[in-house]
């Protein structure tokens, strides 16, 4: 397991040392009243039955720019394909024609009704092609995404249907956890969270609290809390900065958080969600 790890670690340090990586391939499907947008990565080797993950992205959104996602997005959809899975990339605030929610109170999209909403719907046209297992179908996401993951797993998730497929399994980086209501949480599928213990937007107290509630009550939710790593700490080519235009329920003033990379905590956590990915293949 260990020597798994670690080849796992040297190749992402090969992948982040490389250039821009492909931008995958533009899909559309329906979702909840309105088309949704996304990007596919798939694996070189065709074959029948694979496995897929449904990604979603944080609150500033899911382009770097009007035609390319964000390279961090780009890196997991890669990095996934290369490891067997078709991995949908979702872009739930274009059809509703927002740019980002980060800085913004009063949210118009949101985590636990219209993302959620949207994560079923990746999964139902996932499920629907004939190269896909339905059965294997996974959701990962980052911040905002990441509480759409906590969100979409509860047995009452909008956009859920109780017969049909269901996800398998959900990953989670640094969510909102003390917004996902109160206990009890009992997620449908395995959950892993990873946090950042000097994440000062999304603490990971919160998550913590609630992984330990949860199992409890006979759920199957893991969490790893990385030191010294900060809000989007997997992020690549990003430094740590401040950044007070961000609306924060964590913070005194309701304003303000602190971002960036954490090179260490990203190759751990990479290595640590794709291995739990894989233990559900």
């Amino acid at each position: 397991m260990m020597f798994h790890v670690e080849r796992m670690l040297l190749a992402l340090g090969l992948l982040w040392a490389g250039g821009a990586a492909a931008a995958g391939i533009e899909v559309h499907f329906p979702g909840p009243g309105l088309e949704l947008v996304g990007r596919l990565y798939e694996p070189a080797e065709s074959s029948a039955r694979r496995p897929a993950v449904v990604m979603l992205h944080g609150c500033s959104g899911m382009w770097a720019s009007d035609t390319e996602p964000t390279r961090s997005y780009v890196i997991w959809g890669e990095h996934l394909a290369r490891h067997g899975f078709v991995a949908l990339l979702v872009d739930s605030f274009g059809p509703r024609k927002q740019r980002e929610i980060c800085t913004l109170k009063d949210r118009p999209v949101l985590p636990g009704r219209d993302r959620s909403r949207d994560a079923h719907a990746a999964l139902r046209w996932l499920a629907a092609r004939e190269d896909i297992d339905p059965s294997r179908i996974h959701l990962l996401g980052w911040s905002n995404g990441g509480q759409t993951v906590l969100h979409s797993l509860r047995p009452d998730a909008p956009g859920r249907q109780r017969s049909g497929p269901q996800f398998r399994s959900g990953v989670a980086f640094y969510p909102g956890c003390r917004e996902i209501g109160a206990p009890p949480y009992r997620p449908t599928a395995p959950l892993l969270i990873q946090a950042g213990a000097a994440d000062d937007w999304t603490p990971a107290r919160y998550c913590e609290a609630l992984a330990a509630e949860a199992k409890e009550g006979g759920a199957r939710v893991e969490i790893d809390v990385y030191p010294d790593a900060h809000h989007a700490f997997d992020r690549v080519g990003t430094r740590t900065r401040y950044r007070p235009d961000v609306y924060n329920p964590s913070a005194e003033s309701g304003r303000g958080a602190t971002v960036g990379a954490n090179p260490d905590a990203r190759k751990k956590s990479f290595a640590r969600a794709t291995e739990f990915l894989e233990g559900f293949r």
